[in-house]
């Protein structure tokens, strides 16, 4: 049992629910019209709308006024490991969750808690990637998935359970880490747990009662097209998990999901293209049909997931303008893709850090020729750029429609390499084909002495970067833009949340913090107030990457670990 407000505890079996305040009693239900058009001071979903901008028009706070941002209040969470979840606001209620599956609801002006749920989770569950990426929000109630791959739905005015769905068995490697999808009545989630050997899906329950409505495989079985890029059986363990919200279009009625590396890691031990992993895949939200797919690069074996949802922007090249999917890779190339009801089409990709595994990329259909030399195999290493941890992992880029502009939170100048090993399948074991840390090594460039972490800014419809802000530092930080003109970031091992000029790059404002920033920020405004909230707290795998940086440099950087919730407004 974890936690310390044991007089809160919440589990599966029993809660205790706190007093009902004048702010819960006013909670305002979150309607499917209010989730495509939702209300500038509020944030009701993991990247604030549907088409993943992680963008606020709220524009209170500017470059003239941001040097007077201070924190107003906080809270701790009591646990340490990786806080990466947004806080979520509804109408002056703020919903955030933490790793060990805690939800806590606040008063989002005051930082008053309301109610805290806590999971009680098995004693014998082991957490590879011990974190929540938080809820979604849907009538009257929140949603969150759990590490033992429950889906809960709590009343978002007690926390009382209403109601629990298990959709796996976690002993079997499965587990959730991402923030549901609220669809037209219905939560979408998809399933984690690829280094274990698991067959990735991603499913669609209904809101009142949890029942499901659909499940669509990542990988293809038998008689479902695809399923020949499997050799042999390894389609039932080949892994392509489901790790960051979706993207939604209405329009389509198409959500739109980064997927997942195919495991083992090492490509030729499943030989073919392995569809759909490393992909960004189409699925209709009523059904869950698979409408349409794009693989960003096949067979992989670098550990280069992509499980970002793509951006969904309108992109002008020339004198056409379309419908497009935006995804700054973890294999270090900008995509750009069209949408349309039954097809995803290739435009471009460009490399956005240093890359030198593809040789090439097919200019129609978008698939990389790969230099052989860079691919590791069993027994058999290989160097190769970027590194595993890729030139972007999971942290989300932003779009802001003011300055037109793409941020990108990027590491540059970082390689890696690995040697594979021969794996065999275990229920509820790693099946990886490399051992961590053996068998993966971090490689940094010599420019890397200059700088590693970087903020990039992309003119989509010129197809350049137009700034980057640089730091010495890795790099973990997601990304929120508003139309005041700012960006705002964390991410760096020391410890500062910083804002940005979003026309230039240009730091005007910075404050450290407890730990690591690795959380969404997210922005709201209650009482004609805005303020600025973001997770501190670092874990998961940028404390991996900076052991082993610490080991390649023979540094001893510390990152302190813990979780605080930070509250900021201006204040003159």
């Amino acid at each position: 049992m974890f936690g310390l407000l044991t007089s809160l505890l919440v589990n599966r079996f029993e809660f205790t629910p706190a007093p009902v305040s004048a702010d819960q009693q006013a909670y305002a239900d979150v309607t499917a019209q209010r989730l495509l058009q939702p209300e500038p001071e509020n944030w009701l979903m993991y990247r604030g709308t549907y088409d993943s901008w992680g963008y606020s028009p709220l524009d209170q706070i500017t470059p003239a006024n941001v040097g007077k941002l201070v924190p107003v209040w906080t809270f701790s969470t009591g646990v340490t490991e990786g806080h990466q979840a947004p806080p979520i606001v509804n109408n002056g209620v703020m919903f955030v969750t933490s790793p060990e599956n805690q939800v806590f609801a606040f008063n989002a002006k005051t930082g008053d808690l309301l109610w805290r749920y806590e999971r009680e989770l098995p004693e014998d569950l082991f957490q590879l990637h011990p974190t929540n990426r938080g809820v979604a929000l849907y009538g009257d109630k929140v949603y969150f998935g759990t590490v033992d791959t429950y889906v809960v739905a709590l009343d978002a005015k007690t926390g009382a359970v209403v109601w629990e769905e298990e959709l796996e068995d976690y002993l079997s490697g499965y587990y959730m880490t991402l923030a549901p999808l609220a669809v037209n009545g219905k939560i979408i989630v998809g399933m984690s747990g690829g280094e274990f050997g698991i067959r990735g899906f991603i499913q669609a329950l209904d809101t009142e009662t949890g029942k499901s409505i659909w499940k669509t495989h990542t990988i293809p079985g038998p008689g479902e097209p695809g399923h020949d890029s499997w050799a042999d059986e390894s389609w039932k363990t080949g892994g392509v998990s489901i790790w960051v919200t979706g993207s939604y279009d209405p329009d389509l009625n198409l959500t739109f999901w980064g997927t997942g590396n195919a495991g083992p890691f090492m490509g030729e031990a499943r030989p073919g293209n392995n569809l759909y992993s490393t992909s960004v895949i189409a699925l209709d939200a009523d059904s869950g049909e698979l409408k349409a797919h794009h693989q960003y690069h096949w067979n992989g074996s670098w550990d280069w997931d992509e499980v970002s949802a793509p951006l969904l922007i309108d992109v002008k090249k020339g004198d056409r303008t379309f419908k497009g999917l935006v995804h700054p890779a973890r294999n270090g190339y900008l995509w750009t893709l069209e949408r349309s009801a039954d097809k995803i089409t290739f435009v471009e990709a460009q490399p956005f850090v240093r890359q030198n595994v593809f040789k090439s990329v097919d200019p129609e259909t978008g698939r990389p020729e790969y230099d052989t030399t860079k691919i590791p195999g069993i027994g058999r290493r290989a160097e190769y750029c970027p590194s595993s941890w890729g030139g972007k992992d999971w942290p989300p880029a932003a779009y802001n429609p003011q300055t037109g502009l793409l941020y990108v939170p990027a590491n540059e100048n970082l390689c890696g390499a690995l040697t594979g090993r021969k794996e065999t399948y275990r229920p509820g074991q790693l099946y990886m084909g490399v051992a961590f840390p053996d068998d993966f090594e971090l490689l940094p460039h010599p420019d890397a002495k200059d700088h590693i972490g970087e903020l990039q800014a992309w003119d989509l419809n010129a197809g350049k970067k137009v700034w980057t802000s640089t730091f010495k530092s890795h790099n973990w930080g997601p990304v929120l833009t508003t139309g005041g003109g700012l960006v705002f970031m964390g991410g760096t091992n020391d410890r500062y949340f910083r804002a940005f000029d979003a026309k230039t790059g240009k730091v005007l404002w910075k404050q450290r913090t407890n730990s690591g920033v690795t959380g969404v920020p997210t922005t709201y405004q209650v009482d004609g107030v805005q303020y600025v909230a973001v997770l501190s707290g670092w874990g998961v795998d940028a404390e991996r990457k900076q052991e082993m940086l610490n080991t390649f440099y023979g540094t001893k950087t510390h990152v302190p670990q813990g979780g605080v919730l930070w509250v900021f407004a201006v204040r003159e």
